[in-house]
């Protein structure tokens, strides 16, 4: 009976959490400190991905069969948006960064959100 108890307010409290559990829109400030200096990784339109941001403003994109891509990067205050720039773009691209349950997305206006996974420091493989 008591492990019944035990169980039943565990689970109450998990949905508890889950109810409460929102998105947040990183600030700039935010985005400046989770992507200076390390990695973001994941799938983009099916395909494994890993990209450096350098604090120098130099962001570097490896997607499967080693197609490696150097271009630029920066934050736009105004919109708190992560923009990045790379050969052949026309113009600066740009997303929002949510956090939901610990987890990373790139959000915009014409993707879905898309997550991610944050790793400290120069992970490219």
């Amino acid at each position: 009976m008591l492990i019944r108890k035990v169980l039943f307010l565990a689970l109450v409290l998990f949905a508890s959490s889950l109810a409460n559990a929102q998105s947040v829109k990183l600030t700039s400030v935010q985005i400046s400190e989770i992507l200076n200096g390390n990695t973001a990784s994941g799938k983009w339109d099916g395909e494994v991905y890993h990209q450096y941001f350098d604090v120098d403003g130099t962001t570097t994109i490896i997607k499967a069969g080693d197609l490696k891509k150097i271009g630029k990067w920066k934050i736009n205050d105004d919109t708190e948006e992560f923009l990045s720039r790379f050969p052949g773009d026309i113009d600066w691209q740009g997303w929002y960064i949510m956090e939901y349950s610990g987890d990373y997305y790139w959000v915009s206006k014409t993707t879905p959100p898309t997550k991610f996974k944050l790793e400290i420091g120069n992970k490219l493989k």
